[in-house]
């Protein structure tokens, strides 16, 4: 090889080392003035796998409101839209535990566009130095429960007023007639009534406080719906008789439901009993039975005044009356028609009811039946001898 060509090669050489040493320090300084970027925040794993299995509404946000994780019941709950908080009032108490890093609880209304609101109780925690965690429980049941407790003791203070301060008066007018034998017994008589309405309605009040959780039965057993029926006619024998009502049974005959006897004797009582009430003078009450599609229907049909379509959704409600006087006539608690609610419920079945004004109304308990086993079989009331 000949100088010349040594010497461009050296050249050359000389220049790719230069090149390559050149960009190797334009590199290094890009790097050293680049502007390191910020790490973004992580749930710990920790933290997510138990947000998993949370119960509660469980949300974790970071500085800028941005939802890096949330539980199943925060998005069911609505609480959260996408990655975002859609609370603003809980978005504010984020904010506060971010200023000073204090953990915050409180009380919130959260409103649904497809729903009802719902009263739940937030409380918020630091997690880390730039995350916040925020559990949510849904209060709205137990807000429904003590409203409803609330109305209920109110409503037994004012029921019972009636019928204790009647005897109380009672007692002062036999005191004060104590020289006149007829008024004495006509106000005792009287006395005597309104005793009897005060125990019908402690008694009721007592049914209704057991039967109000509506919670399945614990030993549900085979009850015969004939004796059911007899003797709720039976139990409504006087009342009829002195109306001139007649009560008949109908429909299938030996069916049976899965129940607590006492219960569902006391919810078809009370239809009979308030169908007899509320009927005219000489007309008929029918109660009649079918089996249906693995349940028993027990019907009770009327021929009374009826209940206006504007009440029907209420007469179930406690306490309730259509027609106050009305009530005061017949000695009714207005306590009947929620038991019979509530008895359905425990029992995993429904009632209905179907009125005109001025036709009467039928009342349709309906409960799980009971098979009986190969052989038997339910038969006509109006077939048996």
């Amino acid at each position: 090889m000949d100088s010349t060509t040594q010497a461009f090669l050296a050249a050359l050489l000389g220049a790719v080392v230069a090149g390559a040493a050149v960009l190797a320090w334009a590199m290094s300084e890009r790097s050293r003035r680049r502007i390191p970027e910020v790490e973004a925040p992580k749930v710990p794993s920790e933290v997510a796998a138990v947000l998993s299995v949370l119960r509660s509404s469980a949300v974790v946000v970071d500085e800028h409101d941005t939802v890096l994780k949330a539980s199943a019941p925060a998005y069911a709950l609505g609480l959260v839209r996408g990655t975002s908080l859609v609370s603003p009032e809980l978005s504010e108490l984020v904010h506060g535990v971010r200023r000073d890093g204090q953990i915050r609880e409180t009380e919130l209304v959260i409103s649904r566009a497809n729903g009802a609101s719902r009263h739940v109780t937030a409380r918020v925690a630091p997690l880390g130095t730039r995350l916040a965690l925020a559990l949510v429980e849904d209060r709205t049941r137990e807000r429904r429960v003590e409203a409803v407790r609330r109305d209920f003791v109110a409503n037994v203070s004012h029921e019972l007023k009636t019928p204790v301060g009647a005897i109380r008066v009672l007692a002062d007018a036999v005191t004060e007639a104590s020289d006149d034998p007829e008024a004495v017994r006509r106000f005792s008589h009287r006395m005597i009534t309104e005793s009897e309405r005060l125990t019908e309605l402690v008694q009721q009040i007592i049914e209704l406080s057991r039967l109000q959780g509506d919670e399945p039965l614990e030993a549900p057993i085979a009850v015969d719906v004939d004796k059911v029926i007899a003797a709720a006619v039976d139990a409504s024998t006087v009342d009829a008789d002195a109306k001139g009502i007649n009560v008949v049974s109908a429909g299938t005959a030996g069916l049976h439901v899965f129940g607590n006897d006492e219960q569902v004797s006391t919810a078809v009582t009370n239809l009979v009993s308030n169908a007899v009430a509320y009927s005219d003078p000489g007309s008929t009450v029918t109660v009649s039975t079918r089996a249906t599609d693995g349940s028993v229907e027990i019907s009770v049909v009327d021929q009374g005044i009826g209940i206006p379509s504007t009440e029907i959704d209420r007469i179930f409600e406690r306490f309730y009356r259509v027609d106050p006087a009305r009530h005061r006539s017949t000695g009714g608690t207005g306590l009947g028609l929620s038991i019979v609610k509530h008895v359905a419920a425990t029992h995993g079945g429904e009632v209905k009811v179907w009125s005109q004004e001025g036709q009467g109304s039928t009342f349709t308990l309906t409960l799980p039946q009971h098979l009986p086993t190969a052989g038997q079989s339910g038969t006509s009331k109006e077939e048996r001898p």
